[in-house]
């Protein structure tokens, strides 16, 4: 089969390799898409924790394709099923994997992270992901290329469970990549009065408004905080769902929000420099919310599945770039790029 294969910085290589021999318990997927985020693109230069000096892996979490064959052992699945595989496997022992929060535990597997992933035309499925439900059905009317971007949108889902968007919020979106517009569109499903959108790039949030953002604000021409007290009639966001990487957002999203505020530290930021400015008399006169998310439980990627298939949230509306396998340098390089969202690689 053909893999694209990391061997260090800035060096993914298209290998011939065998096709995965599995076991009694396990599952042969026969990959169709695989979508790159930003975690692929730390790997690619070599600044994720999980990929050493001498690693060689294939990346890839974000995932569909068709079961091509069941282990002897298993009897709930069948070929030709076409499926998303939930990223996270958590050791199913500790207390948080016992509460359901494999997104974090400490000692967890991932597809992608430490195991080998969906840059292949066939990735193994081992028992643990089987028996812990990451195998997740997708109905027929789900676009393929879109199906992977289930695993981002599962991670916004957990991230807006921390604020509770609900109807007759003004929501405040900081960021309008492919999570924040992801945002954008889980708020406005769950019903609230207004969305408000910042980012620096005009192509992203034109974008936005397309979307049915209802005031965009490019926060290096225009004052944030004007345009939010205009769109709140002076009171301040509601939920301020922070998804851009940047100290200043972090910061700002205290005096942003309401009184009785809800504030989601979506994003996180880069490890040399994790500190912020943190005015913690905001929190405290305005009895602010201040929360933080990361990842997605199986749970999370369940119940977003269901939304996607379900056909209330589309997200193929975000993808602005195919490259079959055979192009993977190429596909890296545009998403990359600020004009890009969500680069897919089909392997059909």
């Amino acid at each position: 089969m053909l893999a694209a294969v990391y061997h260090g910085p800035e060096d993914l290589r298209l290998e011939e390799r065998p096709i995965p021999r599995i076991g009694d318990r396990e599952l042969l997927l026969k990959v169709h898409a695989a979508s790159i985020c930003a975690t692929d693109l730390r790997i690619f230069s070599g600044q994720h924790r999980k990929y050493g000096a001498d690693t060689r892996r294939i990346p890839g979490h974000e995932l569909v394709g068709t079961i091509a064959e069941v282990g002897s052992g298993i009897h709930e699945f069948g070929v030709g099923r076409r499926v998303f595989i939930a990223p996270n496997i958590g050791c199913g022992r500790c207390p948080l994997c016992w509460r359901g929060v494999n997104n974090l535990c400490p000692d967890y597997d991932a597809f992608g992270i430490t195991l080998d992933g969906g840059f292949a035309e066939y990735m193994r499925v081992p028992e643990a992901a089987v028996e812990q439900g990451n195998v997740i059905p997708l109905a027929d009317s789900v676009d393929t290329a879109a199906a992977p971007l289930i695993e981002p949108f599962a991670c916004v889902l957990h991230g807006q469970d921390r604020v509770s968007v609900a109807k007759d919020d003004v929501v405040l979106i900081q960021g309008a990549g492919p999570i924040g517009l992801m945002h954008l569109l889980l708020a406005k499903r769950n019903g609230a009065a207004r969305v408000i959108v910042s980012d620096q790039f005009p192509d992203r949030l034109r974008k936005a408004t397309e979307l049915g953002a209802d005031h965009v604000v490019n926060f290096t021409t225009d004052d944030v905080v004007e345009a939010v007290a205009r769109a709140s009639g002076g009171a301040g966001a509601n939920v301020v769902l922070v998804a851009a990487p940047a100290h200043k957002a972090m910061e700002e999203a205290l005096s942003l929000a309401a009184p009785e505020g809800r504030i989601n530290y979506f994003a996180g930021l880069p490890k040399d420099r994790p500190e912020i400015r943190f005015n913690a008399n905001l929190v405290h006169y305005k009895e602010l919310i201040v929360t933080g998310s990361t990842g997605c439980s199986t749970s999370d990627c369940r119940r977003a599945a269901e939304i996607v298939c379900s056909g209330a949230v589309d997200l193929s509306v975000l993808i602005t770039g195919r490259y079959p396998l055979g192009e993977v340098q190429a596909a890296f390089q545009a998403a990359r790029r600020g004009s890009s969202l969500k680069v897919v690689m089909e392997l059909d």
